[in-house]
């Protein structure tokens, strides 16, 4: 099934993340994890794509097993170090396979690397998966901008050049204060940004997520959060319930805000993944 028909429901839904192992002898604790998380009937499972497509074999095979097991899959795939054939031959495979979703971006660049070759931008990307056909394409969004971005509003001109190429739907990094994700709403869709706009939400289950995901994209961290993380990081099993708590917090109130897809990055984890749905079985039924 498509992404954009899933989205068509108006009841609540949540769809999860995994990512592939970096070496094949981590394969199968990965495809376990799936199988834990498919049994909790997500709307979809999302694979992401290794930096610069070294475990993309991986990626494609572990899309093929949750669709072998009833879940729709999102496929990731990046351009950077790929030539335009590269990513026909990717998309020729996926497309064999009967998967229907791709999630188009960009890729961490390397160092070293020169932009410049086949592929420099997401739009690029998504416009070859356009004309390819077939697929339902996603891509990706900063609700506080993206790190390379000068500013928010030149960001989202970025944006909206890739939803003019072709994106069907967009999901977002992560976030911990919804205002964020609501004001952003507000200035896509005064650009012109109609297509679905999916919050991904992490729940953050030990504090060296939180060095990482500061390093890395600066994410804005309230008050209410940091406050959490101050209290709990020293112990693993306190900071993984305050976690859970606080990413569950964050999915009721954009349900109540008439949000009805989110999609959780849960690392792996399928216990998370369970606690999440636990949490909101009365709200998901």
């Amino acid at each position: 099934m498509k992404i954009t028909d899933i989205l068509k429901n108006k009841e609540a839904g949540l769809s999860f993340e995994v990512f592939p192992p970096k070496v094949a002898t981590g394969f199968d604790n990965v495809v376990n994890a799936v199988k834990e998380i498919a049994a909790i009937s997500p709307e979809y499972i999302s694979v992401t794509y290794g930096a610069g497509g070294g475990t993309s074999d991986y990626t494609v095979d572990i899309a093929r097993t949750i669709k072998d097991l009833g879940v729709t899959p999102l496929a990731h795939l990046t351009c950077i170090c790929h030539s335009k054939k590269d990513v026909r031959e990717k998309l020729s495979q996926l497309k064999t396979l009967g998967i229907e979703n791709v999630l188009a971006l960009r890729g961490d660049i390397p160092e070293g690397y020169n932009l410049g070759t086949d592929y420099s931008h997401a739009d690029e990307l998504v416009k070859d998966i356009k004309a390819f056909g077939g697929f339902c394409i996603g891509g990706a969004c900063y609700p506080e901008g993206h790190p390379e971005s000068k500013t928010l509003f030149s960001d989202i001109e970025n944006l909206k050049r890739k939803v003019d190429a072709g994106c069907d739907f967009l999901t977002t990094q992560m976030f911990f204060d919804n205002d964020v994700y609501y004001s952003f709403l507000s200035k896509v869709q005064a650009r012109g940004i109609t297509v679905p706009i999916i919050p991904g939400i992490m729940p953050v289950t030990n504090a060296v997520q939180i060095k990482r995901i500061t390093t890395l994209s600066g994410t804005y961290l309230p008050t209410r959060f940091r406050r959490i993380v101050d209290r709990f990081g020293d112990n693993p099993q306190a900071m993984k319930q305050a976690g859970i708590a606080y990413a569950t917090e964050q999915i009721i109130d954009l349900y109540a805000n008439g949000i009805t897809a989110v999609h959780v990055y849960c690392m792996n984890k399928p216990d998370v993944a369970k606690s999440i749905k636990g949490n909101l079985s009365q709200i998901l039924c």
